[in-house]
């Protein structure tokens, strides 16, 4: 809907194959805190050791708790609760892609 291509991922671990395989043409990554097999923390280090400049939205249906804090404190660029409308992550991908 807002004209962005989508990639998915079941959990971390495809994730960050994906990223990993890709990551010349990936701009952006949505994460949350609960992931199957590998959780959101470990997710965003394996991304970060792939490339350290890496944009992350972390997503969390818990308000910005001590894990989130902790994402943010090591380099995530934004944090967005659910539940969320079209409006607010389109808002909330712009601010991080147009960061330096």
């Amino acid at each position: 809907a807002l004209d962005y291509r989508v990639l998915t991922a079941n959990n971390g671990e495809e994730a960050v194959k994906i990223y990993d395989s890709l990551k010349d043409e990936i701009d952006l990554v949505i994460l949350d805190v609960i992931m199957p097999g590998m959780g959101g923390m470990e997710t965003f280090e394996a991304l970060k050791a792939l490339n350290p400049d890496v944009k992350v939205i972390f997503s969390s249906g818990y308000s910005l708790n001590r894990i989130a804090r902790e994402i943010m404190d090591k380099g995530c660029m934004a944090f967005i609760q659910k539940p969320f409308n079209i409006e607010t992550i389109s808002q909330k991908i712009r601010e991080v892609l147009q960061e330096s």
